[in-house]
């Protein structure tokens, strides 16, 4: 999975031609880590179509700012450099799977 780590990172995921899921975390945070491996599964079984990167809100407090991130975990749903949508909160793996899927298909 990839970690963003600068705004230049960023710019290069949002550049490409998938969707992007982007995960905002912290180290400290419960429902953070509960979520982690989730997500990381979700990255190497979508791969071919979709790019998945994390976030660390205390690394990155720019891009959480641009994004008004206010609770964590908080993931959004970009596609062609725009927020389609945002969930806040811990998701199970198959309603992630399904907005993947969604996203995916409008592609």
């Amino acid at each position: 999975m990839l970690e963003i780590k600068n705004i230049q990172d960023y710019k290069e995921i949002i550049a490409g031609e998938k969707p992007v899921l982007l995960d905002f975390y912290a180290d400290w945070c419960g429902p953070c880590k509960v979520l982690l491996p989730i997500v990381e599964e979700l990255a190497n079984e979508n791969a071919d179509n979709f790019t998945i990167a994390k976030v660390n809100v205390d690394k990155n407090p720019e891009l959480a700012r641009q994004f008004r991130v206010r609770s964590i975990p908080s993931l959004f749903f970009l596609q062609n450099g725009e927020v389609q949508e945002n969930l806040v909160g811990l998701a199970s793996k198959a309603t992630l799977q399904n907005k993947i899927d969604e996203f995916s298909l409008t592609v």
